[in-house]
Parts: structure tokens; C-alpha cells; sequence
């Protein structure tokens, strides 16, 4: 194989206390709590909007995990007051408009005094053996380089980290599949029958078997009548380049062919409405960190000292091989540790969000949007107390963190 080097001399455009890469729950929750913690932070997000999956990917549900606090909470009560419970102990499984979701997050961000770089990606982390002192970035007017003192990868495929040297898995232990991809879209009642659209290549279900998950999967939103479909599936690691090249083509195929079902199979009045501009991705890296969350401590309900997050979200795996089933087993509700959240043999690098130190199994749990601002959350307070402290993120005093998410309203479970 030919290799190349590329070397190039970047101007610092701007320095920061806190890097975050990845604009979705994650990485918002992140940049949000360390900016109220003072620091100065500044948000890399590759797209033009923010909200990850949840607005990029149409995932436009959160799931329930069973403790509604912090900055999730914040965020219910501000943009779906009416779905906001009494007490952070009730479950709640909200749809939303995202496209209200995504201008919601600007302002917030905004207000929050965090500086969002939109199409912006990370290249490479400069300086990595004693931390990282500057990251390359690709931006609308080419390279340049953003110092910082700490970076938080919420990237969801960990890249950032793993690019600076910190060891990874992905998939099955067995053959190393992830969970497949789905391309989640809407319908609209329009109060007539509509004539409904397949195209040429496109595949012609006859019954529930045929489709790609086997099953029925959607939302309707409240009286206004906007149906949220969760029912395509296409196998493959979104963090892979062929993979997500198949994916892309596959997944519109698809959407078009469940449409064309479901406007034949009671919902004949509907249009499809909205397709997002990507396919949405459940699993691609897990970090090997201090400590690796487990299938043993989500269905025993493991306690940890250095909780983080909480979630009772279900054990969730779409099948790797994707074909239709998916493995579905409740819990009672667990914690995930900070440990989870910091890379072995790296330097100055958190990572929040689905792509944490965990199995597979423990992954498919943990992975919902809801939590990942709680992840996020916690990794935007300690990588403010290591700088205001001057420790490594792998020593941040977790009493400290744990007062400083209390001040930000996060309340964790007994």
C-alpha cells in the first residue's frame, strides 16, 4: 500500500478551555455545563445543525430512562412543557418536532455563551504525549488549528480519541458487527388518499415479515396527525467507508418501499413528508477506558461511586447480521461510571456519548439520546474542574463533580 505524509504548518484561530467535537445530545449537554461552570468552550460540529441523530437522523423520540434531570430535563421543560413529569423519577418517552429541536439548540448554545463551529471537522490532535495542546480542523475556509486544553470527543464513533492513540472495539465479541443502521422518516395525514410511490428498484412488501425489521414501528405525533417511521434496517458499522456509502443508497430504497406498504396497509391518506438529509447510526466504537460497562452490571443494576448517568432504558439490540428480531430484555435501572467515560493511554481526552468504554450488550442500553446528555453533562463538569484544578481527567475529584452536577440540578437515584 502507498503512503503518504501531509505535513502543514496552521495558524491558531482561537484558543479555548474546553474543545468539544460532536455536536449531538452528548456533546450540547457537554459544552453547555462546562460553559456554566466558566470556561470558555467551543463546539466543533460537522453538520449545520445541532442535535445528532435526533434532528440530523430524524430520531425524533426521546426513549425513557427513568431519571429525568439535568440539562435533559431543562430541555423538556423549555421546548415540551406538557410532557415534562413532576418529579425526575418518571419515565417519559416524548416525541418531538425536530426541526424546532435543532433552532431550540442554537439559541441555547447560543445564550449559554458556548462559540459553535458549524462545518467543522477534527483532522488530527496536536500534542498528544503530555495531553493535547491544539486540534487540526477543517473548516469552509480550510485548515486551521484550535488550541485547548481539554477535548471531549462526542463524536458517537470516538474517532477523535482513537486518532490520538486510545484502544477501541467495535461490535460483537464474536464477529464484531454492530447494530444496523436506520433511516427514520415521516409520514403526513392529508386528509385524502394518496397515490402512493415506488420506484423502479425498489422492493414490493407484501406482509409484516417482508419488511426489513420484521414489524410495525412508529410514532404518531399528538392531533397532528405526522406519523414517525422506524421500520427500515441496513446492516453494516457506519464509522466505515463502504459501509455507510451501501447504507446511504440502500436506506432511501428502503423508505420509499415501506411507505409504499404502509399507504396500502391503513394509511392510505398519508404522504411521505420528510426524509433526513442521513442515515442514523446505533453503533459503531466502544473506547477501552478505566473501566468498561457491562451486560453483568446493567441487568444486576450495578451501583458506582463515580455515577455519572443513570438510565433503566432496556437492553435494545437491533440484529448485527440485519436480518428482522431484535433482542429486547428490560432492567431495573443502573449507573454508568466515570471511568467508562476516560480512554486508557491517552492524555486529556473524555469521551462521552454511545461510543463509552462498555460491551455490546451494555451499549445498546446506554446509547439512547437521553442519556447521552447526561454523559455529556457530567464530561463538560469534570473537564472543567481538571482545568480549573490542573489534574489529570483520569484524578478529578468526583465529589467535586458530583456538588457541581447537583448546582446544575442533576439529582441521581439511590
Amino acid at each position: 500500500m502507498t503512503r503518504y505524509t501531509f505535513q502543514r504548518e496552521l495558524s491558531v484561530y482561537e484558543s479555548t478551555d474546553i474543545l468539544v467535537i460532536g455536536g449531538g445530545p452528548a456533546g450540547v449537554a457537554a459544552a453547555i455545563a462546562a460553559s456554566r461552570c466558566g470556561k470558555k468552550v467551543i463546539l466543533l460540529e460537522h453538520s449545520g445543525q445541532l442535535g445528532g441523530m435526533g434532528t440530523l437522523g430524524n430520531v425524533s423520540v426521546f426513549m425513557g430512562v427513568g431519571n429525568v434531570t439535568g440539562i435533559y430535563r431543562e430541555m423538556i421543560a423549555e421546548t415540551m412543557p406538557d410532557k415534562l413529569p413532576k418529579t425526575h423519577t418518571e419515565s417519559i418517552w416524548p416525541q418531538y418536532n425536530p426541526f424546532v429541536i435543532r433552532h431550540y439548540l442554537n439559541q441555547k448554545l447560543e445564550k449559554e455563551g458556548v462559540r459553535v463551529y458549524y462545518h467543522a471537522n477534527c483532522v488530527g490532535v496536536i500534542g498528544q504525549e503530555n495531553g493535547v495542546q491544539a486540534v487540526a480542523v477543517n473548516t469552509r475556509e480550510g485548515l486551521i488549528a484550535l488550541e485547548t486544553r481539554v477535548l471531549i470527543d462526542c463524536t458517537g464513533d470516538a474517532k477523535v480519541a482513537i486518532d490520538a492513540g486510545a484502544e477501541y472495539h467495535s461490535g460483537r465479541d464474536s464477529d464484531g458487527l454492530t447494530q444496523p443502521m436506520t433511516l427514520m422518516f415521516m409520514m403526513q395525514n392529508t386528509g385524502k388518499p394518496v397515490k402512493p410511490y415506488l420506484p423502479e428498484d425498489g422492493y414490493y412488501y407484501e406482509k409484516v415479515s417482508d419488511l426489513p425489521q420484521g414489524r410495525h414501528l412508529f410514532w404518531e405525533r399528538g392531533d397532528e396527525g405526522t406519523l414517525l417511521v422506524n421500520m427500515t434496517r441496513v446492516k453494516g458499522n457506519g464509522a466505515k467507508i463502504e459501509d455507510i456509502n451501501y447504507a446511504e443508497k440502500e436506506a432511501l430504497r428502503q423508505v420509499f418501499s415501506v411507505a409504499h406498504y404502509l399507504q396500502r396497509n391503513g394509511f392510505e391518506n398519508y404522504a411521505l413528508t420528510h426524509i433526513p438529509g442521513q442515515i442514523g447510526v446505533r453503533e459503531t466504537n466502544q473506547i477501552v477506558g478505566m473501566y468498561t460497562l457491562t451486560e453483568e452490571d446493567v441487568t444486576s443494576g450495578r451501583r458506582f461511586d463515580d455515577v455519572v448517568a443513570q438510565t433503566n432504558y432496556e437492553i435494545d439490540i437491533h440484529s448485527p447480521d440485519g436480518k428482522s428480531g431484535t433482542d429486547e430484555r428490560k432492567v431495573s435501572g443502573y449507573d454508568i461510571p466515570y471511568r467508562c467515560l476516560v480512554p486508557k493511554g491517552v492524555e486529556g481526552i473524555l469521551v462521552a456519548g454511545r461510543a463509552i468504554s462498555a460491551t455490546h450488550v451494555a451499549m445498546s442500553s446506554m446509547r439512547v439520546q437521553a442519556t447521552c446528555y447526561g454523559l455529556g453533562q457530567s464530561a463538560g463538569v469534570a473537564a472543567a474542574l481538571a482545568v480549573e484544578s490542573g489534574c489529570r481527567l483520569a484524578e478529578v475529584d468526583m465529589a467535586q463533580v458530583h456538588e457541581r452536577l447537583r448546582e446544575q440540578d442533576v439529582t441521581f437515584l439511590k
